[in-house]
C-alpha cells in the first residue's frame, strides 16, 4: 500500500527559534515500512501546500495520515484532509498525534473527510490500521475512533528499540535547526514523564509512565545521524543518571562526536550533576530548563514540585558545568504591568536566555478541566501558548504589548547588536557552510512577535472550534480520567483502573515519540507513538 504521512506547517514559535525534524512520524514510517508498505513523508514545515497537492496527484497514496501534535494545526489539517478527499475518493485518510488523541471525536465531527483518528502511540497502531482498511473492521484497531465505533484501548509500544526513525524519508534535512545548532537532527532516549504538572499533558498522554531505549540502540541510532548537532527530545533528560552514563559509554565506544541540546528539570540537574558534567565532556552545549515561575506561588500553581532556591541552584550548576541555558517562564493572563516588569528585571539580571509562553489550558491537562469555563475563545489556532485564551487582567491589546515588550527586552540582551557581535564568527561560519536558518532567525522577531498581529488574531473568522469538556471539577481531577494510555489497565487487559494504582512520584517528574510527534517546548504529530 502507498502510504503518505504529513506533518503540518509551522506555528508561531517555530517561525523563529527552531524547526525540528518530525521524529515521531519518522518512527511511525519505519513501522509502516517494516510492515511491507511503500511510505513517504512530507513535512509542511519545509514544503508548501502546493507541494502536498502535487504529490497527491502524482503518487496517489492509498492511505494518508496527518500528524496532529499541536491544537493550533487542527484547522490546517482539516482543510488539507478535505482537499485530499476530493482527489483520493477511495483512500484511507486518518489523523493521529498528541493533541489528536485528546480531541479525536471532535475531529470526526468537524470533518467528513477523515475516516478515523488514532489515539495513543502510532508505531503499533498505524500498521494495524492499514491492515484493517477495507475489511470493515476499523473499529477493532487499538486506539481508533471511527465512524463505526471505538476500538480497544491504545497500547504502548513494548520495546522502544523497535522502529528506529526512518530519517532517509525526511527530505531537505538541512532545514532543521534549533538556535545556533544549524543543522540539527533529533533523537529520543526515553518516552514519558513521571511528574504531574497541572499545565502539561505529557504525563496524561502516557499515563505517567516512563520508558527507556537501550543504550546500545541509542548509540547505533546516533551513529547513523549525519548532522553534527543533535537535539535530545526527552521531556526530562537523565532522570536515571545510570542510563545517561550507559549511553555515553556506548557513544564513546563508537567514537561518536556531536554537539547536543537537551531539556531537563532544575531538580534533576541538582540531583544528578555528575551525568551532566560527563555529557558536557561528550559535547553537551545547550540546555533548556522549564522553570515556569520565579516565585513559590507560581511554582505551586503549576505543581512543579520545585522551589525558587532549587531553580537558582540549577542555574548556578549549569554555569559551572559550562552550559548555555535557556529557561521558560509561563505568563499568567492575570499579570499586570508590575508583574511583567518584575519578570523583565529578573531576566535581565541573569545571563541565561529567557523565553515566555502564555498559560493555556489544553485538552488532556488538569487546567482544561478546572479552568475551561473561563475560556474567552475556542478557536484552535489560538491554543499555541503565544495567545491568551483566558481572561486577561489588562485590556487584551495592552496584555500583548507588555508580553511582546518583555520578550523584546530580553531578546535584545542576546540578539541585539552586541549579541550579534558575540555570535558573529559562529554565524559567519554557518553561512559559509550554506546554513542560514540561524541567521534568518535573528531578524524575524519583530515580524512574528507583534502585539497588533497577536491581538488581531482574536478577530479572525472561526470555522472550527474546540468542544468544551463535558465535566468540570473544582479541585484536582483524578489523573486516570485524563489518560490516553493507562499502563496498569493495559497490563490487566482492561480500560479501568482503580484509585491509587499509579504510584505517587513525589520527587520525579512531556517526549516526542509516541503520537506521530510532540512539542519540545511544551512536549510532544502522529506522535511517535502516532
Amino acid at each position: 500500500m502507498r502510504v503518505l504521512l504529513v506533518h503540518p506547517g509551522p506555528l508561531m514559535y517555530s517561525e523563529i527559534y527552531l524547526r525540528l525534524e518530525p521524529l515521531g512520524m519518522e518512527r511511525v514510517a519505519a513501522a509502516v515500512r517494516a510492515a511491507g508498505h511503500d511510505v513517504q513523508i512530507l513535512d509542511l514545515q519545509i514544503f508548501s501546500h502546493r507541494d502536498f497537492y502535487r504529490l497527491l496527484d502524482s503518487w496517489h497514496p492509498q492511505a494518508l495520515g496527518f500528524s496532529l501534535n499541536y491544537l493550533a494545526n487542527v484547522p490546517e489539517v482539516l482543510e488539507l484532509a478535505a482537499g485530499a478527499r476530493a482527489l483520493l475518493k477511495n483512500s484511507l485518510i486518518f489523523a493521529g498525534g498528541h493533541s489528536a488523541s485528546f480531541v479525536a471525536a471532535e475531529l470526526l465531527e468537524h470533518s467528513d473527510a477523515l475516516d478515523c483518528v488514532l489515539r495513543g502511540e502510532g508505531e503499533g497502531a498505524t500498521p494495524e490500521l492499514l491492515d484493517a482498511f477495507g475489511t470493515c473492521s476499523l473499529a477493532k484497531v487499538h486506539g481508533v475512533i471511527s465512524r463505526d465505533g471505538e476500538g480497544p484501548a491504545p497500547r504502548l509500544l513494548e520495546d522502544l528499540d523497535h522502529f528506529m526513525p526512518a530519517r532517509d524519508l525526511a527530505r531537505r534535512r538541512r532545514k532543521y535547526f534549533i538556535g545556533v545548532l544549524d543543522p540539527c537532527a533529533s533523537i529520543e532516549f526515553t518516552r514519558g514523564c513521571p511528574w504531574d504538572c497541572s499545565f502539561c499533558s505529557a504525563w496524561t498522554f502516557y499515563g505517567r509512565s516512563y520508558r527507556k531505549s537501550s543504550a546500545a540502540a541509542i548509540a547505533e541510532d546516533m551513529r547513523s545521524i549525519a548532522e553534527p548537532n543533535v537535539f535530545i527530545v526527552d521531556d526530562v533528560a537523565f532522570i536515571h543518571p545510570e542510563h545517561g552514563f550507559e549511553i555515553g559509554h556506548e557513544l564513546e565506544k563508537r567514537k561518536v562526536k556531536k554537539a547536543y541540546y537537551l531539556e531537563t528539570r532544575a531538580d534533576v540537574l541538582c540531583r544528578n550533576r555528575e551525568v551532566f558534567d560527563y555529557w558536557r565532556r561528550l559535547g553537551l552545549e545547550y540546555m533548556f530548563l522549564g522553570l515556569e515561575a520565579i516565585d513559590e506561588q507560581g511554582l505551586k500553581l503549576h505543581r512543579k514540585r520545585s522551589s525558587p532556591d532549587i531553580n537558582l541552584k540549577a542555574l548556578e550548576l549549569a554555569r559551572e558545568i559550562g552550559l548555555t541555558v535557556a529557561v521558560n517562564l509561563i505568563a499568567d493572563p492575570g499579570w499586570d504591568e508590575r508583574q511583567f516588569e518584575v519578570v523583565r528585571q529578573w531576566a535581565l539580571e541573569i545571563p541565561e536566555v529567557v523565553h515566555i509562553t502564555v498559560a493555556t489550558p489544553y485538552p488532556g491537562t488538569e487546567t482544561w478541566i478546572t479552568e475551561s469555563r473561563k475560556l474567552t475563545t475556542l478557536d484552535y489556532r489560538l491554543f499555541d501558548i503565544q495567545h491568551a485564551v483566558l481572561p486577561t487582567r489588562l485590556p487584551l491589546r495592552r496584555f500583548y504589548e507588555e508580553l511582546v515588550n518583555t520578550q523584546a527586552v530580553i531578546n535584545r540582551k542576546h540578539l541585539g547588536w552586541q549579541g550579534l557581535k558575540n555570535v558573529g564568527r559562529m554565524a559567519a561560519g554557518l553561512a559559509i557552510k550554506g546554513q542560514t536558518n540561524f541567521l534568518r532567525m535573528l531578524w524575524k522577531f519583530n515580524s512574528v512577535y507583534n502585539a497588533e498581529r497577536q491581538h488581531s488574531d482574536h478577530f479572525r473568522e472561526v470555522r472550527y472550534q474546540l468542544r468544551p469538556p463535558g465535566q468540570h471539577v473544582a479541585g484536582r481531577p483524578r489523573g486516570e480520567m485524563l489518560f490516553v494510555h493507562n499502563p496498569r489497565a493495559e497490563a490487566a487487559g482492561t480500560r479501568q483502573v482503580a484509585d491509587g494504582m499509579l504510584p505517587h512520584t513525589r520527587a520525579r517528574p512531556e517526549p516526542i515519540g509516541g503520537p506521530i510527534d510532540a512539542p519540545p517546548v511544551a512536549n510532544t504529530g502522529l506522535r511517535a507513538g502516532n
